[in-house]
């Protein structure tokens, strides 16, 4: 694996179990730490690290909430998936569970449907966005860039925190580049965020275009080029809110300057 810069702040809720990676049998190492913190699959079943063809023909959810065997390829993607399960072990036990139901009710056909399409979008690609202030959350609803990124700054880290949680945004993160985008999870400043994000992965209305999204180098203090309010302005990435429905989020798998 690529070497990585872990004192990035996007790394902060997984850096303390990087050191399971370099395990000479890196999955059993894995196994192991799941053991030891009790991580269980949507259905209760204890979590295992196992190879990437693990699951067969059973569908990916299907398997892990059935039998508890997460298949982990060697690579980025399924290593940052791995010590998310450790990080936040109910809010991904809570999305398996929502998944597994999921396919078992409609099957795994052309579509997935909406509570499938959002839940893989938190699993890819999601943050925890903690804050105990409604306002904060309805900036972030308007598009509200500047009020809350620029004019809000000093309270980044301490009444609004950012957490990366999906494993293909870690994966991205590792060659920063300036659009990319995370669908937010609102969780209280107070409180076990795990069991917060859970809690909303469980009961919330789950369909793509009821999640907010954050350009994540936006964010004061993941990136030294945002200290200038101007890194702002690129419309292309800070877009103003649309009155339409649905619309996708800002350009966050495609490649610009930072």
């Amino acid at each position: 694996m690529p070497a990585l810069d872990w004192s990035a702040p996007w790394f902060a809720p997984i850096v303390r179990r990087r050191a399971l990676l370099d395990a000479a049998d890196w999955r059993a190492a894995l196994s192991e730490a799941a053991r030891e913190r009790g991580v269980v699959s949507g259905r209760g079943r204890p979590i295992v690290f196992a190879g990437g063809d693990d699951a067969g023909d059973t569908p990916y959810e299907l398997h892990i909430a059935a039998t508890g065997r997460v298949p982990t390829r060697a690579n980025l993607h399924d290593a940052f998936n791995a010590l998310i399960w450790l990080a936040y072990p109910r809010a991904k036990a809570a999305l398996n569970r929502r998944q597994a139901e999921e396919i078992e009710a409609r099957g795994i056909g052309g579509t997935r449907g909406p509570v499938r399409d959002a839940a893989t979008l938190i699993d890819e690609s999601g943050l925890l966005f903690v804050s105990d202030d409604a306002e904060v959350f309805a900036a972030l609803a308007r598009h509200d860039w500047r009020r809350l990124l620029v004019d809000w700054r000093e309270r980044w880290g301490r009444d609004i925190v950012a957490c990366a949680f999906g494993h293909a945004l870690l994966e991205k993160l590792a060659g920063p580049f300036k659009s990319i985008t995370a669908c937010v999870v609102p969780v209280p400043l107070r409180g076990d965020r795990d069991e917060a994000a859970a809690r909303f992965i469980e009961r919330a209305d789950l369909a793509p275009p009821l999640l907010a999204h954050l350009p994540v180098l936006g964010i004061p203090g993941w990136w030294p080029a945002n200290e200038a309010p101007s890194f702002y302005d690129d419309a292309r990435v800070f877009r103003p809110r649309s009155s339409g429905v649905g619309r996708r989020p800002p350009a966050a798998n495609r490649r610009a300057p930072v």
